[in-house]
């Protein structure tokens, strides 16, 4: 007998919104200035962002700087060699993918009025990612364009949610 695996996301079926399903999240945590993390910053060829809330990018891969000992690097739908390459014995490496989904908004005015953050380009613009809340659902916020171009992380559990508000509000 022949099990075959299905991945299907949390929006794989909803309509109007844009989702990137299935992208690669680790969870990395270390000591900025250690020699664990100057290996990690080896192995990933790009250094670990050290300014609060901002985003560094590694080739396909992006690091998300979420707090000052505390990174999320994303890269593509199946890139299954990340979590081997970020293993270090004095960091924590946690693989976060299934915990996530990414919707992808291109409307500032439209994430400005359930988010407290100000996303004008003078305060928020490519390059920036931050820990909020949209609609009362936690979200790490990413703009990867000045376009603007927003990627949005939720939990997965509250995927349906949360396109159910950006739909009502478009």
């Amino acid at each position: 007998m022949t099990v075959e695996l299905l991945r299907r996301s949390p929006l794989a079926d909803y309509p109007g919104i844009t989702e990137i399903p299935f992208l690669t999240m680790v969870n990395v945590r270390a000591m900025p200035t250690s020699d664990a993390a100057a290996r990690i910053c080896a192995r990933l060829g790009g250094p670990l962002p050290v300014v609060p809330n901002s985003v560094v990018e590694a080739g396909s891969r992006h690091i998300l700087w979420l707090g000052p000992d505390e990174w999320l690097v994303v890269g593509p739908d199946g890139d299954t060699e990340l979590l081997g390459l970020l293993q270090e014995p004095s960091a924590s490496v946690v693989d976060v993918s299934a915990n996530r989904t990414t919707i992808e908004v291109r409307s500032r005015d439209l994430l400005e009025h359930g988010c407290t953050l100000d996303l004008h380009p003078r305060a928020f613009h490519a390059g920036r990612c931050a820990q909020t809340t949209i609609a009362r659902t936690q979200v790490n916020l990413w703009q990867t364009s000045d376009e603007p171009v927003y990627r949005l992380l939720v939990r997965s559990s509250f995927a349906t949610y949360l396109a159910d508000w950006l739909s009502d509000g478009s």
